[in-house]
């Protein structure tokens, strides 16, 4: 069942006031000094009050609309928000505007500020769960929340950066450092929670979220109507992956039902292909064994990958003075994560410990294999050494004398 938006987009607010009088606190803006008016759009400002429930109530009409904030109605509670810059008092009104915004407790106040400030395509998790006295909420539920919440983030930021099944470690280091601009307001009762993603240096990440999320409700709704995954098979091509059904009964397990909705930020437009607004994205507890079918087909299904990787040596390891050991590198070049482990027969594991010794990477061929998260290198062939130059070297050398119980480790068994 799909409800309308405005159904649950919003909790009950707090009352909103205009500017205080002189000597009466007022509620503070924590996102630092209050946007510029001169630099605000009025049509961008009206999108967000939109957005976040606020309400016209008319104006002098094609000069200012009078808005007013969402819930009962509050007396002598309002907003004046001219029509277009070129009304004459428009950075006034647009000042006084941004001042009761910032000395307002409401939440919608606030994300209308975070939406100015840093223009933002905005995602929204809600989980039906129960609330405590006083419409709090259980730190378990806060959490899971907030640790779902992420997941997904990733698993969008992951198929930005290629299309997978299964990605494990693969490219986890650059997804993670490209949602570091991502803000995120308060958990409601461990019920709601919004991210705001900056659409300059975000957006790819929440369009290829907003496109795997409606073919992941598509393909379970095809699993569940016919007992076929295919469909499941043809979303990965939309960024579906083990990583995001595994976000998804995240958020879901423990509750009654979730959504997932994203807002396009007014200042950059709504991108290429997908609509202006469309209504959030449900999963129910009956998803969730599809959902989690559909986890174990990608792992079990995503390939080995044919690698040829340049990495540091940073720990060998063989069961006595001879034969052959594992070794662990620090991947330099050649594959999209942080390290492996590779299993060397006798000859190439001295010149792996050659290479470390003199401070030199090795290359190593051979298949890096999804058991482990992509963390393991087999069939490896071709060991050599490679050639750096001297600052690499030198930072080489430097990790190796940090680490001289590399030395104790080296005839431990795994």
């Amino acid at each position: 069942m799909h409800r309308p938006f405005d159904d649950f987009a919003h909790e009950p607010p707090s009352p909103l006031a205009l500017p205080h009088p002189t000597g009466e606190p007022a509620a503070p803006w924590y996102g630092g000094d209050e946007p510029d008016p001169a630099q605000i759009d009025p049509v961008v400002l009206g999108a967000l009050l939109d957005r976040h429930g606020w309400r016209r109530r008319g104006g002098a009409a094609g000069r200012y609309a009078r808005w007013t904030p969402p819930g009962p109605a509050v007396g002598g509670t309002s907003l004046l928000v001219p029509e277009s810059r070129s009304f004459p008092d428009c950075d006034d009104l647009l000042s006084e505007a941004l001042t009761a915004l910032a000395r307002s407790a409401a939440p919608s106040a606030r994300d209308v500020l975070v939406g100015l400030t840093v223009p933002s395509d905005e995602i929204r998790w809600w989980r039906d769960v129960p609330l405590g006295p006083s419409g709090t909420g259980s730190w378990t539920a806060q959490e899971q929340l907030r640790a779902a919440a992420r997941q997904m983030l990733l698993a969008g930021a992951l198929a930005v950066r290629g299309r997978a099944g299964y990605y494990g470690v693969r490219h986890r280091r650059q997804a993670q450092a490209s949602l570091d601009g991502v803000l995120v307001g308060p958990a409601q009762g461990g019920r709601s929670l919004t991210a705001f993603v900056p659409a300059r240096s975000g957006r790819p990440v929440a369009v290829r979220l907003y496109q795997a999320l409606h073919a992941a409700r598509e393909a379970t709704d095809y699993r569940r109507a016919t007992g076929g995954m295919e469909a499941f098979d043809a979303a990965v091509q939309a960024g579906v992956s083990r990583e995001l059904t595994e976000s998804v009964v995240a958020l879901v397990r423990g509750s009654e039902g979730a959504r997932i909705a994203l807002e396009w930020a007014p200042a950059a437009g709504v991108p290429e292909g997908c609509a202006p607004r469309s209504e959030p994205v449900e999963f129910s507890p009956g998803d969730l064994p599809a959902l989690r079918e559909a986890g174990a087909r990608y792992l079990q299904d995503e390939p080995s990958v044919p690698v040829r990787i340049t990495g540091a040596v940073v720990r060998m390891r063989r069961s006595g003075p001879r034969g052959g050991g594992t070794v662990r590198l620090r991947v330099l070049a050649g594959a999209e994560v942080p390290h492996v482990r590779v299993a060397l027969d006798e000859d190439a594991y001295r010149t792996a410990g050659h290479a470390h010794l003199v401070g030199l990477p090795i290359r190593v061929a051979g298949r890096l294999e999804r058991r482990g998260g992509f963390r393991r290198l087999t069939d490896a062939s071709s060991v050599v050494p490679v050639q750096v130059d001297d600052a690499e070297r030198d930072r080489l050398m430097k990790s190796l004398h940090e680490n001289l119980d590399f030395f104790e480790d080296a005839f431990q068994e795994e």
